[in-house]
């Protein structure tokens, strides 16, 4: 495969887009903040297999970043990730500085409601704020087609759809089925930090989520089976929990028994936090 064509400023990736647009491809988009593993890799797949040009972004966006966070030590690895872009077969890699993306006198951030309300938001008040304006402004940079987004982190997913629908972004959303290792673990970047123990606990999360989803399916109590859940990640050696709930599957608003659903959670081990989230079959 060839090395991904790398840029790292707006006016770059747009001359190379508008080349491609003159020559008739289509171009899709996989926004990342690197630390690239094989659940990104997935979604540059997926992405070569709906157009002819990929477009990958690796930027550690400060803006969905609250000051207690972990923006310092989250990692970059961009000369590995390079690496794998090129064995995946993407052809750009957009690896903007944060003065490219938010030069001085910045002063604009988006808001979507809807989906964005409660689950990260109670915990993570600014996250789709940034989240949002981040991907606005890559959308308006690249001009793709469509991108895709994991569903891992689900709840991104929605506010994505939202953010385009709302605001006319003629960019299609392709939501990919979430990576998981041998164990059933989603693929997340931070799962660097965890060492050998706690990726045995780790493991647990998502089994635990599948249990609870299906006694759901079976009509068995809300709020039961949520709260179970909850204290089954606690005695499996999770510290703290801050969500477990069962939302509508596209609006995140409360979910009815017998309708698709997504069980998402978010809890700790140790300083790191994971999230994953699962379907609440429709009966």
């Amino acid at each position: 495969m060839n090395a991904p064509i790398v840029v790292d400023s707006v006016s770059a990736l747009r001359a190379q887009v508008r080349d491609w647009r003159r020559a008739g491809l289509r171009v899709a988009m996989v926004p990342t903040m690197g630390a690239l593993h094989d659940g990104h890799i997935s979604l540059v797949r997926i992405a070569l297999g709906r157009a002819d040009r990929c477009v990958v972004s690796i930027f550690v966006n400060p803006t969905q970043f609250a000051p207690t966070e972990d923006l310092d030590k989250y990692p970059r690895q961009l000369a590995r990730d390079l690496d794998r872009l090129r064995e995946a077969g993407a052809h750009l890699a957009f690896t903007p500085g944060v003065s490219e993306m938010y030069p001085a006198g910045f002063a604009t951030k988006i808001s979507v409601g809807g989906p964005s309300s409660g689950l990260e938001t109670d915990f993570r008040p600014n996250f789709f704020d940034g989240v949002a304006t981040v991907v606005a402004k890559l959308f308006l940079q690249a001009a793709p087609d469509c991108a895709v987004f994991g569903e891992k982190d689900y709840q991104q997913l929605c506010v994505v759809r939202q953010l385009c629908r709302d605001l006319d972004l003629p960019v299609e959303i392709i939501g990919a089925p979430t990576v998981r290792d041998a164990h059933g673990l989603a693929m997340s970047s931070r799962n660097a930090y965890l060492g050998k123990a706690e990726l045995d606990t780790a493991r647990k999360l998502n089994v635990i989520l599948r249990g609870a989803a299906a006694v759901l399916s079976d009509g068995a109590d809300e709020a039961g089976a949520v709260d179970a859940a909850a204290k089954a990640l606690v005695s499996a050696g999770f510290q703290k929990v801050d969500y477990v709930a069962a939302r509508a599957s596209v609006t995140l608003g409360p979910w009815q028994q017998g309708h698709d659903g997504r069980l998402l959670a978010a809890a700790w081990l140790g300083t790191t936090r994971l999230i994953d989230n699962v379907e609440i079959p429709s009966a």
